[in-house]
């Protein structure tokens, strides 16, 4: 189990060092956003990784819920208490 969860955030701190180099825009984002960095805006210049985070939150929330509902309502090792009787059918 351990493991597991090692190798879900190891994967994750992938993704997440490389989510930053990705192009995540709309075409009319992109060109606004190339517009207002050539006429020297420094706003425009965050959008993309902004819209990059957005873009994971409901992944994270999703993968969050998850772990939750699989440690709550996960089968547990239950010992159930019956007689060592033999079972008469007829």
């Amino acid at each position: 189990m351990k493991r597991k969860v090692f190798l879900i955030i190891f994967l994750l701190g992938i993704i997440f060092a490389i989510v930053p180099s990705a192009n995540a825009q709309c075409a009319m984002c992109s060109i606004n956003a190339e517009q207002g960095v050539k006429n020297g805006n420094t706003i425009s210049a965050g959008l993309n990784t902004g819209v990059l985070y957005l873009l994971a939150v409901p992944y994270l929330m999703a993968i969050v819920v998850g772990v939750v509902w699989y440690k709550k309502f996960r089968k547990k090792n239950v010992h159930i208490n019956m007689k060592q009787e033999k079972i008469h059918l007829n």
